[in-house]
């Protein structure tokens, strides 16, 4: 009987790694990757898709103006000439770009702000929130508005004046995170022995805060996308010949009382799912790193 014993697997019943966890729970939630599908859709539309489908986006043709779907204008053209199908792909190019980079920037932003505040506490803390919270209690749209007056809208500037404004909510939430952070055994421990203030964020506070800014990161996104769309909207976008989703939208919009309709859809249907897939993959993701999801 002794030799039909095997030796037990070291690795049976053995917990699984986090990130594994983690990407099985993001893996059954089918929103999400319903979310990712749409995004990669979409990214590689706007991307790639001139590279299969040719148009000119520069150039305006009268001769061509607000035509009809046809065999050789999938979606018609706008008022001025421009095949919308090819304009659809470089708004998608100005509004995922803008989205995701301001969206990245106003995370890092609002978390190193955060992190920094609620680490310091006291009279630092005070000040360095008193200043978000005056910020905040300015409507933002407002103040896109008001900075895009000002200065001529393009698309690194439209990154940097969203990704200003945005980073407020991100602080709040990562200073609330460090507040009972800062007080846990480890980080004590690391100052007892003379661990700087500056390792103590950098090592301790942000990797403990990932996940939350990792969530709120596809949030920042998709709320970027929607700026840019609103500003777009306003008519406070980027110039022609650069396109983006809101300013078709706009367009849209204003020739639907010709009987465009063919103009507004498509933009609006292209904004719908963008924001939505961000929603999903920012459900998931927060599902992914939540403890006792990943402990079950």
């Amino acid at each position: 009987m002794a030799d039909r014993i095997k030796p037990a697997d070291p690795n049976h019943n053995a917990p699984k790694g986090v990130w594994r966890q983690g990407i099985e729970v993001f893996a059954e939630n089918r929103l999400a990757l319903l979310g990712v599908a749409v995004f990669v859709f979409l990214a590689v539309f706007s991307f790639l898709g001139p590279v299969f489908y040719h148009s000119d986006q520069v150039h305006t043709d009268l001769s061509l103006a607000s035509l009809a779907p046809s065999p050789q204008h999938p979606l018609g053209t706008d008022g001025v000439g421009y095949d919308q199908l090819g304009r659809l792909m470089l708004g998608g190019q100005t509004s995922i770009t803008v989205g995701l980079l301001a969206g990245i920037f106003a995370t890092f932003l609002g978390t190193l702000w955060g992190a920094i505040a609620g680490f310091a506490g006291g009279w630092i803390d005070a000040l360095m929130m008193r200043m978000v919270d005056a910020i905040m209690s300015i409507p933002s749209l407002f103040l896109f508005m008001l900075m895009a007056t000002i200065i001529t809208p393009t698309v690194p500037l439209l990154i940097v004046i969203i990704g200003a404004f945005a980073w407020l909510g991100p602080a709040r939430l990562v200073r609330g995170e460090t507040l009972s952070l800062r007080s846990r055994e480890y980080i004590m421990a690391m100052r007892g022995m003379g661990g700087s203030p500056t390792r103590a964020v950098r090592t301790h506070i942000v990797r403990n805060v990932i996940g939350t800014v990792v969530v709120n990161a596809t949030f920042q996104v998709a709320d970027a996308i929607l700026y840019v769309a609103y500003l777009s909207f306003l008519g406070l976008g980027v110039p022609p010949p650069a396109a983006n989703w809101g300013g078709m939208l706009s367009t849209g919009l204003t020739d639907t009382y010709s009987g465009n309709w063919w103009l507004i859809f498509p933009p609006g249907i292209a904004i719908i799912l963008i924001v939505l897939a961000f929603n999903f993959i920012g459900d998931g993701l927060r599902d992914a790193f939540e403890v006792r999801l990943r402990k079950r």
